[in-house]
């Protein structure tokens, strides 16, 4: 089967190559009894893989099950897979067969396999290598034929390294890794999948069907959407049902987009790519600004350390600064950084190694021209967007409120 008629079959809108290859890779597995690992953020539709996985298989007239292990209880997961005996534990009134026991012959998807409790992983292991299980109070070793499909939203290796996942869990499950690419890294797909789902909400609620201009759409691709497809469908089904006039633009649609604090951790807000957006000028058409705003935050930190360590070789040395090591001091106060290397310039004689002065120095003239960076993208995102705060904000991947302040900070004039 091709991969345009498993699309149409399943239900998958798309034609990013990461999709297309995810698919492939699917369908070739799919024949076969190896254990396969669907990796992905969560809502990028993992599940509809183990769909595809167990429908071409020869197993697809058997019992499918999927399992969300993160919502099971530690403490029952174990009787929930492979059953127990009657009074296993207090409650157990009666013997209860497993999922693996019931879907014997069959395919079983354990979905966030990495909530998984260590215990629940030997068993599993077990299963996988043996096909064997024991129910909960009995002693008695039952075999079963299950194939297993496991997903996970998160880096299996890391939560290992953690201590969190087993190693040869791990190794075990991820025979064959099908990795679905996030909704950011699919864009071309954003509108198909907008327009899919806003046409099915206008037939389910008989209500007129919603249109959106480019600017909204380019607002739509820009956007990192954080929970995947599952967000883009939440919102379509918004703006579907609230929105009172359906020519929707970037100004109207901007109000259904989370606004969310950016930290170092996270890559939430919209962003500017070189494949979808024009870059601000022709000298940084292939900068990576995420980084750049990460470099940002890290030299802050640097900074700080800075400060802390002049002051406690200043106490060292037996000097106490007149002025405190703020950040002011630091960077404002000198019109030429190099000043700082000076020890006269400094309002407490503090005697440094010439190379320590001199990174001293560094850092702080490093400092200044990012912070003039920051400035740059700034105005020139404000003139873009002819002022409007919300939508250079978005373009640059902090909120309103930052924005405000960097404003402010920077003494920009609008």
């Amino acid at each position: 089967m091709d991969i345009q008629s498993i699309k149409n079959r399943f239900g998958i809108i798309g034609s990013a190559p990461a999709l297309n290859y995810a698919i492939t890779v699917a369908s070739q597995v799919a024949n076969t009894d190896l254990t396969v690992l669907i990796m992905g953020e969560s809502g990028v539709g993992k599940e509809a893989f183990s769909h595809i996985i167990h429908n071409l298989s020869a197993r697809k007239h058997n019992p499918f099950i999927a399992v969300n292990c993160g919502a099971i209880p530690e403490g029952t997961i174990d009787s929930e897979l492979f059953g127990h005996e009657k009074g296993a534990f207090t409650g157990a009134v009666d013997s209860r067969k497993g999922y693996f026991e019931t879907v014997n012959g069959g395919t079983i998807f354990l979905d966030e396999i990495g909530e998984m409790p260590l215990g629940t992983q030997a068993r599993l292991l077990r299963v996988l290598e043996t096909g064997e299980f024991i129910r909960v109070g009995s002693s008695k070793v039952q075999k079963t034929n299950v194939r297993v499909i496991a997903a996970t939203n998160r880096e299996l290796i890391n939560a290992n390294h953690l201590g969190r996942f087993r190693e040869d869990l791990y190794y075990r499950l991820n025979t064959v890794p099908i990795r679905v690419p996030a909704l950011r890294d699919r864009k071309e797909d954003i509108p198909l999948l907008f327009r899919k789902f806003a046409a099915d909400f206008s037939e389910k609620y008989k209500m007129p069907g919603i249109h959106l201009d480019a600017q909204a759409f380019q607002l739509l691709t820009n956007y990192a959407w954080p929970g995947n497809i599952r967000e883009l469908k939440n919102m379509a089904e918004q703006i579907s049902v609230l929105s009172i006039d359906k020519n929707i633009t970037a100004e109207s649609i901007y109000q259904y987009i989370p606004k969310i604090v950016p930290h170092q951790n996270n890559n939430y807000l919209p962003v500017l790519t070189a494949m979808n957006q024009q870059p601000f000028d022709t000298e940084f058409a292939g900068a990576d600004k995420d980084l750049l705003y990460k470099l940002f935050f890290d030299l802050k930190k640097d900074i700080s350390d800075l400060k802390k360590l002049l002051f406690e070789m200043a106490h060292q040395q037996g000097f106490t600064p007149a002025a405190p090591f703020t950040e002011t001091n630091l960077t404002n106060n000198y019109s030429n950084p190099t000043e700082f290397a000076n020890p006269v310039a400094i309002h407490s004689p503090i005697l440094l190694h010439p190379s320590e002065t001199a990174q001293a120095a560094q850092f702080v003239e490093e400092n200044l021209q990012l912070a003039e960076r920051e400035k740059e993208f700034i105005i020139k995102s404000l003139k873009k967007h002819k002022g409007r705060r919300n939508l250079a904000a978005q373009e640059l991947g902090i909120s309103e409120r930052t924005l405000y302040r960097k404003i402010k900070e920077f003494g920009i004039e609008e």
